[in-house]
């Protein structure tokens, strides 16, 4: 597996993301539950910073993410519940992004592999359209490049 991001469409209506951590799972799993940590990872492109980063991380529980650009003051938000929540395996959420119709279904694994972690998404949206719709919207650019910067950050702390 890549340590690259890795984008595929197992099927119609869904988006699947894959990615290699050279970190123990618990580690990547702390990275994307903890809103201090997911604040200084998940920005996508240069010039976009998040000033709303919140998590309630039990089933049941809500979560915002509100992103900014910080040229044009341009934001865009995500929000969702999470259904289940294992740690540090596995995380179900039910998502929706600010002005997209429709949520998309989303399960993230958090598996040992080696010495490392192979991180999944997959992303299950309620139609074909609207999947193509996120794969249009430069989404999984803006996951690259963010993904790119949690491997940076990890390697800072890589125990």
């Amino acid at each position: 597996m890549s340590t690259k991001l890795e984008v595929t469409t197992p099927s119609e209506r869904e988006i699947s993301v894959t990615r290699r951590f050279d970190v123990p799972p618990g580690l990547v799993f702390e990275y994307h539950t903890k809103p201090d940590l997911v604040g200084k990872w998940l920005l996508g492109p240069p010039g976009w910073s998040m000033p709303v980063c919140e998590i309630d991380l039990r089933a049941g529980g809500r979560y915002r993410y509100v992103w900014r650009n910080d040229d044009t003051g341009a934001e865009f938000g995500v929000q969702g519940e999470f259904r289940e929540v294992h740690a540090p395996d596995r995380i179900v959420n039910v998502e929706t992004m600010d002005g997209v119709p429709g949520k998309a279904s989303c399960t993230t694994t958090f598996t040992k592999s080696g010495d490392g972690t192979l991180f999944k998404l997959t992303m299950r949206f309620e139609s074909q359209e609207l999947r193509d719709g996120a794969l249009e919207s430069g989404m999984t650019d803006g996951m690259s490049m963010s993904y790119d910067r949690l491997d940076g950050g990890l390697k800072e702390v890589r125990p």
